[in-house]
């Protein structure tokens, strides 16, 4: 069954039909996904429903395209939440560069901070990077983040950058990108990469793969991103799903 790593279920995205919706997947191959927060409130909206729904997981975390306004006492609460045994990593967290804003001292500032929570509570951590190569590596090799593992999410940097995260024991994602005609730097990736340290991600709703490029994104589409990584790894569809659901599960440290 496809292990869906990274989506964002609690998007307005499906606010018209996201019981049907959720209650749908399983029939397409689904057999779990990781609702990750972008901020306090959608990582309480990620916890909510994986209280709700037998094969959702949670990840709590702040993107830091959110950190303006961030206090201690949401670090508490993460903390808090992080005790439920179905929130199973801290994200997403990291740096992003794209905007000028929150400033980059801000998001260096709670990026250190939720690594060390993850430290804390022995959570694995989802890692957003954007425009921002090197200061996150720089922030993850201070913090001793190979001590901490998880997953570089939707990764688009260099493959002498993949080697360096994957010798610090880390997984990457690979999402609908790889499946795009000009994504040939992340399909040099796939190909080098280890399988044992892949993962499949949506995003969703965001970075549908072809032929679905541009549309609402959902867990079941990742059966393209499994044949395009099956294509460049000379694998079947289905032995893709099956090691990234392994991978996925050890990663996040959830039984099979």
């Amino acid at each position: 069954m496809i292990f869906d790593t990274h989506v964002h279920y609690d998007d307005e995205a499906y606010d018209e039909d996201r019981e049907d919706f959720l209650m749908n997947l399983a029939g397409k191959g689904v057999g779990t996904v990781v609702n990750v927060g972008a901020s306090i409130n959608t990582a309480k909206e990620a916890e909510a429903l994986s209280r709700k729904y037998d094969f959702i997981y949670a990840a709590v975390g702040v993107h830091p395209s959110e950190t303006a306004g961030l206090t201690e006492e949401d670090m508490e609460w993460l903390k808090k939440a992080s005790a439920y045994d179905k929130v199973v990593a801290i994200g997403e967290i990291g740096l992003d560069y794209h905007y000028d804003e929150p400033s980059k001292e801000l998001q260096k500032k709670w990026f250190i901070r939720q690594l060390e929570i993850a430290r804390e509570t022995g959570l694995p951590v989802c890692i957003h990077s954007r425009d921002a190569a090197q200061d996150t590596l720089d922030i993850m090799k201070e913090e001793h983040a190979e001590e901490i593992g998880g997953v570089i999410h939707c990764y688009s940097y260099s493959w002498e950058m993949a080697k360096i995260y994957l010798e610090m024991g880390f997984y990457l994602g690979v999402g609908g990108i790889v499946t795009f005609k000009n994504s040939k730097k992340l399909k040099e990736i796939v190909q080098k990469a280890p399988m044992e340290r892949l993962v499949l991600e949506t995003d969703a709703p965001y970075l549908s793969p072809e032929p679905y490029r541009g549309q609402r994104n959902s867990s079941d589409k990742l059966i393209y991103v499994a044949e395009q990584i099956a294509e460049l790894k000379h694998m079947t569809g289905e032995e893709v799903i099956q090691r990234t659901e392994e991978n996925a599960r050890r990663m996040y440290r959830i039984e099979g």
